[in-house]
């Protein structure tokens, strides 16, 4: 190693300790960010207005899962379909533009493996951020909504029986309170908006309002059918108001929101699934978790090794790399190696006849002393001097006519000899 190399070595401004530091808390910042991917946690998200059991807004219905939890239910907020599959209580609150379809098909799911609560939506929604006044710009949190208007859905008449359900919405006067009764409770709604469902032989009213509009009700099916014997029964809440954080503002609306889900989990279930994924919350397979699951599984095992292995390198290299010999060397006969070496790639090696035959005629013509060489002056020079030597002109017309590499090899060896010779005669 030469000292000038060892100088810049020694003025690297890193220490090996640093290096190690910045190396491990690296590290760990990429692990805890694989960990967060992994795990689907990837910061705050923004509920948009929707209604569903994450909503911090008036319509939304954490304020539900709170109040459950706080009567010791066990609640798991599912965000995968799987969540679908338990056989717990099961709350599905549907947003505004559901596939009955599909909805259909987890109702009909659901029959055989345990009760469900279907929450149906009512508000239209928008961000009140124009509308808020400067006093309370400050306070305003992310997830505040403002109502828009009511209206009643048109997809739950296309669900099959006994699930269809037909939608009915009453602006009350505004001398008219808006009653609500059902399960030994009573009291007032908070809006004059009332949104209902009306009458059907497979459906049991559960709550209802003043005049007698179906508020919440159960999915009976008609007697002596399957679903009537056998089946799980589904409980539809008609007025989310009374389930809503706009409900949980009142004891009494609170009080009827635990009366409906222990009258949906038979009163004596005490887990509770609410489900996130129909509000587009379903977590789907990224590819940090696909990664870790065969077959890409030793593929991801040999990377990590291998990146250990290069890191570790690194690290034991750290600092200016020490400068070595060049890889090409300087110099003619470098640079004549580097050509001839392009021409036997290029397979041009009949070019070089001419040009080495003209070579060798200034030669011999120095050597025998002829101010002009040409090939007739040189032929008759040599008669004299090597008087048992082939002439020159023969062995050129060699040079000229050879195609192969070891003919062309042979002819030029042999032009190169003669010069040899006339230079050892002199």
């Amino acid at each position: 190693m030469s000292s000038g190399s060892q100088r810049a070595r020694d003025a690297s401004p890193f220490s090996r300790g640093a290096v190690l530091a910045v190396i491990g808390v690296g590290f760990l910042a990429f692990i805890a960010m694989l960990y967060s991917i992994g795990i689907g946690d990837t910061g705050p998200r923004d509920s948009g207005g929707a209604a569903h059991a994450a909503a911090d807004g008036i319509n939304g219905f954490s304020g539900l899962v709170e109040l459950l939890e706080g009567e010791d239910y066990a609640v798991e907020r599912s965000h995968g379909r799987e969540g679908l599959e338990t056989t717990d209580l099961l709350i599905l609150t549907p947003p505004r533009y559901t596939d009955p379809k599909e909805f259909a098909q987890i109702l009909e799911n659901r029959e055989f493996l345990g009760p469900t609560l279907v929450i149906l939506p009512k508000w239209s929604t928008a961000s009140p951020r124009n509308n808020v006044a400067e006093e309370d710009a400050d306070r305003m949190r992310g997830d505040w909504v403002s109502l828009t208007g009511a209206s009643a859905l048109t997809w739950t008449e296309e669900l099959p029986a006994p699930f269809t359900i037909t939608h009915e919405i009453e602006e009350l006067e505004a001398d008219e309170a808006p009653y609500w009764k059902g399960l030994g409770l009573s009291g007032e709604l908070p809006t004059k908006t009332v949104l209902y469902a009306e009458e059907s032989s497979s459906h049991e009213p559960v709550m209802v309002d003043g005049a007698g509009h179906i508020l919440a009700l159960n999915v009976v099916g008609e007697p002596g059918t399957n679903y009537y014997e056998n089946s799980h029964w589904t409980m539809f809440v008609v007025e989310p108001d009374l389930v809503n954080n706009y409900g949980m503002a009142d004891p009494q609306r609170a009080a009827a929101a635990l009366a409906l889900v222990r009258e949906a989990g038979y009163g004596d279930m005490d887990s509770v699934t609410f489900d996130l994924s129909l509000n587009g919350y379903g977590n789907s397979v990224n590819l940090l978790t696909l990664a870790f699951q065969p077959p890409f599984l030793a593929a991801t095992l040999c990377l990590i090794l291998a990146m250990l292995i290069v890191g570790w390198r690194a690290f034991l290299r750290f600092g200016p790399a020490v400068a070595g010999t060049p890889d090409i060397a300087f110099g003619k006969q470098r640079l004549v190696s580097n050509g001839a070496s392009l021409i036997v790639r290029a397979r041009r090696l009949g070019l070089l006849a001419e040009p080495y035959t003209n070579l060798i005629e200034r030669r011999l013509g120095r050597a025998l002393g002829i101010a002009k060489p040409n090939a007739d002056a040189i032929d008759t020079a040599l008669a004299v001097r090597l008087p048992e030597e082939e002439s020159f002109s023969r062995r050129a017309t060699r040079l000229q006519g050879a195609r192969k590499p070891m003919d062309v090899l042979r002819a030029a060896q042999s032009l190169n000899e003669l010069t040899d010779k006339v230079t050892i005669k002199k």
